[in-house]
């Protein structure tokens, strides 16, 4: 399991191989740029910061807030007990999801910061080595059948093991560099029974992202025949 430890009003959670070396620091974008220790950086509605130090490669995320209430508190959340923090729910089902056998990034380190009845939060997990997501493959070139059936294979095997997903979408899919598919992002997921319900609704929302980036991108390799492929595939898989 993870290690946990309190530092002033941090709580800082780690994996047992690094939590000797883990420091507040670890949590600082600027910390890694001043060491010139930046790798990259992958922009969204927050930015990932992907930083290295020795042998690991890992990433840097701060827990923002979306919608309307963001724009408010940006990345303020209502502290709710440690264990019911984000921040905490997500490293520790990371955690259990390796446990499992799954294919997700090792989670390295969190912190949960109290500040009153408020909390922030940052979140570190091992970069998948050469990493691309399914939107980078599909801009360049159309998936191929072995692709189709792996992504196929493992969103079915992560759903046999009650693996619910509150954001499956494309950007969240990775093939690393031996062709293996890693789904990346467990924020508010979780471990349910299994159940046809949210299976579905889970893959209507993997459905509908490969048409929004169908219609936001000139050069998208996407047909329909593709997705009934998958989800052929996608079926039997959950069925066997």
């Amino acid at each position: 399991m993870f290690k946990q430890h309190v530092q002033g009003n941090h709580t800082v959670l780690s994996h047992p191989k690094y939590t000797s070396q883990i420091t507040l620091d670890w949590f600082d974008a600027n910390y890694w740029q001043q060491q010139n220790k930046i790798v990259g950086a992958k922009k969204g509605r927050a930015t990932a910061w992907f930083f290295k130090q020795d042998k690991l490669t890992a990433v840097l995320r701060h827990y923002w807030r979306g919608g309307l209430v963001g724009k408010l508190l940006s990345d303020q959340y209502l502290y709710p007990g440690l264990e019911q923090t984000r921040v905490y729910k997500e490293f520790s089902l990371m955690s259990k999801l390796l446990e499992l056998g799954l294919n997700v990034p090792t989670p390295i380190a969190a912190k949960v910061t109290r500040s009153g009845l408020i909390y922030r939060g940052d979140i570190i997990t091992q970069a998948v080595s050469g990493a691309k997501s399914l939107l980078d493959i599909l801009i360049e070139r159309p998936l191929n059948n072995d692709e189709l059936e792996n992504i196929a294979s493992t969103l079915a095997l992560f759903h046999i093991k009650g693996v619910y997903h509150a954001d499956l979408n494309i950007n969240n899919i990775l093939f690393n560099e031996d062709g293996d598919v890693y789904i990346i992002d467990f924020d508010r997921g979780e471990i349910k029974q299994p159940n046809a319900q949210w299976q579905q609704a889970n893959m209507a929302r993997l459905a509908r992202s490969f048409l929004k980036e169908q219609g936001r991108n000139n050069s998208f390799y996407w047909q329909v025949n593709d997705w009934k492929t998958l989800h052929t595939i996608y079926k039997q898989k959950l069925s066997a």
